[in-house]
């Protein structure tokens, strides 16, 4: 008796003092990195085709979470057999020492910021940006956030945009984020159910009571009066911002300089079918003096290709209809009726084929959500439903008309001057454990990518449909539908990176050259690439230029392949490092770079013609690719083209691909033969798929300039 009694004692105990509490900000531990190691960095990123040149390629990743995003927080509960909290410091020490970037920025998402948080965050930074003892600037960290607006329509829908500001002593008091009174916790409120897993995991206890202590928080914050001016407003209260105009607004009001990004425009976990660009090229949701760079590849896959396939078609009376099946695309409204037609045993012709009917409606009106027309269905009956199948490591549920190649050919003809989208290009992570610029290798999948799920069966929700035969109505509001999570997991990725051609490494160089689109983005590995319009009078013109044109204009393309990695981390990073640290960010390996290239395989160039009439096709003018060139094998490939068929405006980039290596889901839902039928195999996040599998597969990493755009006069 005594001894039951002391263990419910002992239980007791442990919910006693496991009560919710806040997450520390953490701390920078390792210090600037030296002279020699930078001045060492410098040379690897020096292009090796140009003896002189005033600009240098830094890399960087413009996309960064912390726990303090409740996301990014509830992904790494113990349930999800993880590693727990990656603060703010985290992301510094990574940046520095297993990355070995020259520069990032701050992310979180602003709807689930605390004061508090935002407060702690910009100490951190001030102490990330220190220079070392001989003034050297090894390290530039830019403050930001990411605004994170999901609608239910494609009418209401303008999606997730990042904001990040040059320095800390130039930035709003408070983040401003797209939930509104009427929203709730928006997407978050999916989090809220994880908290009564510390009822099935009380050694945890206390992890799951934090999560429960930061969404009453948040959700405790006063929302500011939106009928008053973003600097009148208290530091205390939650400021929003409904629709993109909104947010330029009240940045304006602070007349702070700031980038806009719009990023994961394809990914289509909780973004509504058709949903594209043209809404946007106005003033109500296109700002081109802040959204002046475009985030085509992160974990979440690539947004720069255009494919001619459409999920949900409109028919005569503008009424949604399902389209065909095609060798390219599976729409997933096609798909439920399959999986309603195998339901149909005993049910007579005319029941089965209204169900049918029933299940194709649900699925077009479910957006995102489709799979929750038959929730008890296992992903792999869903096949690659709603999937590019020949896109390079694409977005879930890929969404075309929000790529990048449909945003530069579509022209706005309500406006006075024929608006159009000029885009320069990166890419970055959207890591959420404080990981800057996971992509260097492909390794730790579960701890490198978004792949996540739960550990055991254990922790398993197996949803339960009224009548498994009979089709549900999946609810359209974010955090009230379970999402496709586990078709997903096959088409997450360590991240992108974005290269960019500075002066020098300073913070203000560093901004000159994002504000001047003289960036690029990789799928990861730190390709070399250079883009230039030559011009007559022997003056070249960077990647983001803008010109008029009478003559065909002549281009210049240079690439270098990225560094082969050698295993384990270099001795700067050891020493600099304590093994627990190393060994919690970097999982034990680092940007180690031999002294050999990638082989570089081919250069494509990509054409784009902007609409110059109202109507105009989208698919004739993407020229995808335009041209090729054969780079022989070679660790370099340096190649000049002129455009003899100039004329209209027209908008130029390269991607500059490499050999096939390994990468993790570089091949994603794929068929495979399951008792003479065809099936699919899914690589997981969960306990499903194992979790020392990295799903490999070999693919050609890639970088893509930003584009030159040459106008006819």
């Amino acid at each position: 008796m005594r001894s039951i009694r002391n263990s419910w004692i002992l239980i007791a105990s442990i919910f006693v003092v496991s009560c919710g509490s806040d997450i520390e900000p953490g701390f920078v531990e390792g210090l600037p990195r030296s002279d020699s190691i930078i001045n060492n960095l410098d040379t690897l990123h020096n292009f090796p085709l140009e003896d002189e040149d005033e600009f240098q390629i830094l890399f960087g990743d413009l996309h960064v979470h912390t726990s303090y995003s409740i996301d990014a927080f509830t992904l790494e509960l113990p349930m999800m057999g993880l590693q727990g909290i990656h603060d703010s410091g985290m992301a510094c020490d990574f940046a520095r020492y297993c990355a070995n970037l020259d520069f990032f920025s701050f992310n979180d998402h602003a709807e689930s910021r605390t004061p508090e948080h935002w407060q702690e965050q910009q100490s951190i930074i001030d102490q990330c940006n220190i220079p070392n003892d001989s003034g050297g600037q090894d390290l530039v960290v830019f403050p930001g956030w990411e605004w994170t607006q999901v609608g239910t329509t494609k009418d209401n829908h303008w999606g997730h945009r990042n904001v990040i500001f040059r320095s800390t002593s130039e930035i709003p008091p408070r983040p401003i984020g797209s939930r509104h009174p009427d929203s709730g916790l928006g997407i978050f409120n999916a989090t809220r159910p994880a908290i009564g897993a510390r009822y099935i995991d009380p050694l945890n206890f206390k992890r799951y009571s934090d999560l429960g202590w930061l969404l009453d928080r948040v959700e405790s914050i006063p929302f500011c009066d939106p009928t008053i001016s973003s600097i009148d407003l208290p530091i205390s209260c939650y400021e929003f911002a409904k629709t993109p105009r909104e947010l330029f607004s009240k940045i304006d009001e602070w007349g702070f300089d700031s980038i806009v990004i719009p990023h994961g425009t394809t990914w289509g976990f909780h973004v509504p079918y058709n949903t594209s660009w043209d809404n946007r090229l106005n003033k109500e949701g296109h700002d081109p003096s802040k959204q002046i760079l475009l985030e085509i590849m992160s974990g979440h896959g690539n947004s720069e290709e255009y494919r001619n396939f459409i999920a949900v078609d409109e028919g005569a009376d503008s009424l949604p209809i399902c389209p065909e099946v095609n060798n390219n695309f599976l729409p997933a409204c096609q798909r439920a009726s399959e999986l309603m037609r195998n339901r149909c045993k005993g049910l007579n012709d005319s029941e089965c084929e209204a169900r049918i009917k029933l299940a194709k409606r649900f699925t077009i009106e479910a957006g995102p959500y489709s799979n929750m027309v038959f929730p008890e269905d296992s992903p792999e009956e869903w096949l690659d439903a709603n999937q590019c199948r020949d896109c390079f490591k694409p977005s879930f549920n890929y969404r075309p008309k929000q790529s990048g190649q449909y945003a530069l050919a579509i022209t706005n003809f309500d406006s006075n001057d024929f608006s159009r989208y000029k885009f320069g290009f990166i890419a970055s992570t959207d890591d959420h454990t404080a990981r800057p610029g996971t992509g260097y290798k492909q390794y730790e999948r579960r701890k490198m990518t978004f792949s996540t799920g739960v550990r055991s069966s254990w922790f398993d929700f197996n949803y339960k449909a009224e009548d498994a035969n009979f089709p549900e109505q999946p609810s359209l509001m974010a955090g009230d539908s379970q999402p496709d999570s586990e078709r997903n997991s096959s088409f997450t990725y360590p991240g992108g990176i974005v290269g960019v051609h500075a002066r020098s490494r300073s913070k203000e160089d560093i901004w000159e050259a994002l504000k001047n689109k003289r960036t690029y983005g990789t799928s990861g590995p730190r390709i070399l690439l250079w883009f230039e319009l030559l011009t007559s009078n022997s003056v070249s013109l960077p990647m983001g230029s803008e010109l008029t044109m009478i003559e065909a204009p002549t281009f210049r393309v240079k690439a270098a392949g990225s560094y082969k990695q050698k295993p384990g981390c270099p001795s700067d990073s050891v020493s600099n490092l304590s093994n627990e640290r190393l060994d919690y960010l970097c999982a034990g390996e680092c940007y180690n770079p031999s002294d050999e290239r990638h082989k570089l395989k081919r250069i494509e160039v990509i054409k784009i013609t902007p609409q110059e009439y109202n109507g105009e096709p989208i698919s004739s003018l993407i020229n995808d690719s335009w041209k090729e060139f054969e780079c022989s094998n070679s660790q370099t490939c340096d190649i000049t083209f002129t455009d003899e068929e100039f004329t209209r405006d027209s908008v130029y980039y390269v991607r500059a691909l490499q050999e096939p290596t390994w990468a993790i889901n570089g091949k994603q839902i794929h068929e495979k033969k399951l008792n003479q039928e065809i099936g699919v195999n899914i690589c997981k996040g969960s306990y499903k798929s194992s979790m020392e599998d990295n799903c490999l597969y070999k693919t050609q990493e890639r970088a893509w300039s930003s584009p030159i755009f040459v106008n006819k006069p």
